[in-house]
C-alpha cells in the first residue's frame, strides 16, 4: 500500500494528512521504479495519470489499484 503523508504544521494539529496525489519523483519513488521508466509508461498510457495544468500528478488510488491488477 502507498501511504506518503505531509505533516501537518505543530500549531494546527499533530495527526499527518495523507497525500492524495504524487509528482513524478514521489510516484516513481513509491513504485519502486526511476523516473525515466516511470516516464515512459506514462507516455505509453499504461500507469495511470493526469495532468493538472502543466503538472503531471498521479493518484495514490489508482497506482494501488494499477499495483494490484499486474
Amino acid at each position: 500500500m502507498i501511504t506518503p503523508v505531509i505533516q501537518a504544521a505543530p500549531e494546527t494539529s499533530t495527526a499527518p494528512i495523507p497525500r492524495l496525489l504524487l509528482d513524478p519523483k514521489q510516484a516513481a519513488e513509491a513504485l519502486a521504479v526511476s523516473e525515466r521508466t516511470l516516464f515512459e509508461h506514462t507516455q505509453s498510457k499504461e500507469i495511470p495519470s493526469f495532468k493538472l495544468g502543466r503538472l503531471v500528478r498521479y493518484s495514490v488510488l489508482e497506482l494501488e489499484k494499477w499495483v494490484a491488477g499486474k
